[in-house]
């Protein structure tokens, strides 16, 4: 329920952020892309989002504990991030989602980005991008392919379900991959997409060496 489930966060210091998302799913395309925006880009953490729906479960870095939903804040790109070491039970994912896109409102945020995997049997390592709202398409259309039909699963089409429902600008971008098995490659197409979308230079020479080393 809703009401179980809240932010607990520092105010924001960016102003009219974009809002990045990611949960744990297929190829663990979007959960890798935000690990590495936290640990290359030295992200501040701002919070967690903290629910009694969640398994009891604390993750570990380093020997430091760190709660499994953490939110943190890019100054210097201007984003916020919300960065999950779990997945969201089906049960739980709408209210969840609706915290979110709440939240997003809270801090003005003028974009929740949704980021994920999405299997297929060519794995080109393409990028897919769907919206909320068709005027969005513009502004990703000309760096990734739309997504023109089929269905998004889990928390992240519930967020831009909930981003429908409230008029709230919502973009998903889904990085291809064959499987389960993760994929830092996919994760890496993700990263440059943004990079293209944004005018950021983030650097994915790590994640296409760790996918390298994997093989």
């Amino acid at each position: 329920m809703e009401f179980e489930t809240e932010i607990i966060a520092e105010k924001p210091s960016v102003k009219n952020p974009v809002l990045i998302t990611s949960f744990p799913g297929i190829g663990l395309v979007g959960t890798i892309a935000t690990a590495y925006f936290i640990n290359e880009l030295k992200l501040e953490n701002l919070g967690i989002l903290d629910s009694k729906l969640l398994p009891p479960i604390a993750s570990l870095y380093e020997g430091v504990v760190l709660p499994p939903i953490r939110i943190y804040e890019s100054k210097e790109l201007n984003f916020l991030l919300i960065h999950s070491d779990i997945p969201i039970m089906p049960q739980i994912a709408y209210g969840i989602s609706k915290v979110i896109v709440k939240w997003a409102r809270e801090v003005e945020a003028r974009r929740v980005y949704s980021l994920a995997g999405i299997a297929t049997f060519e794995d080109k390592k393409r990028v897919f991008g769907a919206v909320t709202q068709k005027e969005l398409i513009n502004e990703i259309k000309d760096h990734v392919e739309i997504f023109r039909s089929g269905t998004i699963s889990g928390i992240a089409g519930s967020i831009l379900n909930e981003c429908v429902a409230t008029k709230f600008p919502g973009i998903a971008l889904l990085g291809e991959t064959p499987g389960f098995n993760p994929d830092p490659r996919a994760a890496a197409k993700v990263i440059d997409a943004m990079n293209k979308i944004f005018g950021w230079k983030i650097s994915i020479d790590k994640l296409l060496q760790e996918e390298y080393k994997d093989n």
